[in-house]
């Protein structure tokens, strides 16, 4: 049941240009935390979409739909108060639709990243997947979890502002094995933080691992070469012609992927290495260090000019971090403006990618009777 708390002198600031000039219509004046929804459109098949508007008591607002847990918008304030959209995406669902979508602030699964030739083996069987991303599988197959409409379970002022969605993954969808529960937690809380909680169970073993795929630019345009990141990791893992992981957990003293201290996004991304041209720049995941499952900072994003910080916690073992290298400006996002390579920055919490293939990294296979649980934090703040 929704439940909506009175606004008092709410003032609209989102900036809805996405990736044009964030709008400064000043600082957003205190209000009471609300949850409403709105249509936002209807499947091919019919099935109508929803987005749910989460406002807390500050002034930070996040839009999500039921249609792939996708998060549309998010704002933050930046060192003057102002606050402005941060993430990239789209006006409409249809947007959303297209097959060009490079999951846009999408709810990843049942697998996030990729597995290898889409196959793998479990229990003395092999499964073969649904590739969608040259010979490999990625973020769940052809229509993964980003690609259908989640049943809201939840929304409304509950202390703060939460929305929790549902989805029952059948046995055999897009290859995996087992019917997987899975529930999707989004809490806005007063300190501009974004926590996102995912739960989920099964009938049969099966690999899980969920993520979330917003495209960050705290300056809300251009490129985010300038973006200072910050990632506590001293190994990552290297990847052939087609992105999939060699098995290596290499050091990263010595290479572009040493971000363990804080390092502009654009000083070493068109260095000659190897694994840069692989990736066309920044697209690989990196070993944390903190210990598994323990919530703990994965990563931390400055932007000089707004003075915006990102700080993005997890309990997962890995960081994808994706330089948005195959943006091409084919996108036409928020009022048409067109992305453009490197607009956007994506920060994946997850466990490693082809982990079913790799007996050396961490298990992703949740068993009947286990429960998964995975929590991302994105904390928001300036300086």
């Amino acid at each position: 049941m929704l439940r909506t708390a009175g606004i008092l002198g709410w003032i609209v600031v989102l900036a809805l240009a996405g990736m044009a000039p964030v709008q400064r219509l000043g600082a957003a004046p205190m209000s009471e935390a609300a949850v409403t929804s709105a249509p936002f459109g209807k499947t091919p098949a019919g099935v109508a979409v929803r987005i749910y508007t989460m406002r807390n008591g500050s002034g930070m607002e996040a839009r999500i739909l039921d249609y792939g847990g996708t998060i549309v918008s998010l704002t933050a304030p930046d060192r003057s108060g102002h606050y402005g959209d941060v993430v990239l995406g789209f006006d409409s669902l249809d947007g959303y639709l297209k097959a060009n979508n490079p999951y846009f602030g999408a709810l990843i699964g049942r697998y996030g990243n990729r597995i290898a030739r889409g196959r793998f083996a479990l229990g003395g069987v092999t499964y073969e997947l649904a590739t969608n991303n040259g010979p490999n599988t990625l973020h769940g197959g052809k229509v993964g979890f980003d690609k259908v409409v989640w049943k809201v379970t939840k929304s409304g002022v509950y202390d703060t502002p939460q929305l929790e969605l549902s989805y029952l993954s059948h046995d055999g969808e897009e290859g995996y094995p087992g019917n997987l529960q899975v529930t999707a937690l989004y809490t806005l809380t007063r300190d501009n933080t974004l926590r996102l909680d995912y739960t989920a169970v099964t009938d049969k073993a099966t690999p899980v691992n969920l993520t979330q795929h917003s495209y960050f630019n705290l300056r809300g345009h251009g490129d985010i070469l300038a973006h200072v990141l910050q990632i506590p990791a001293s190994r990552f893992t290297p990847v052939d012609g087609t992105l999939i992981p060699t098995g290596e957990l290499r050091p990263v003293d010595g290479t572009p992927f040493d971000f363990r201290q804080p390092t502009p996004i654009g000083a070493r991304i068109d260095k000659t290495d190897e694994q840069l041209t692989n990736g066309k720049g920044y697209d690989h995941n990196w070993v944390l260090d903190k210990p598994v499952g323990k919530l703990g900072v994965v990563a931390t994003v400055y932007e000089p000019e707004t003075g915006r910080v990102l700080e993005v916690s997890s309990t997962e073992p890995g960081l994808q971090f994706y330089s948005g290298n195959f943006l091409d400006g084919s996108n036409a996002g928020k009022r048409g403006v067109a992305y453009a390579r490197r607009s956007g920055l994506a920060l994946e919490p997850q466990h490693f990618p082809d982990s079913p293939n790799h007996a050396n990294f961490p298990t992703v296979i949740l068993k009947p009777g286990e429960t998964y649980r995975h929590t991302i934090v994105y904390k928001f703040s300036a300086r």
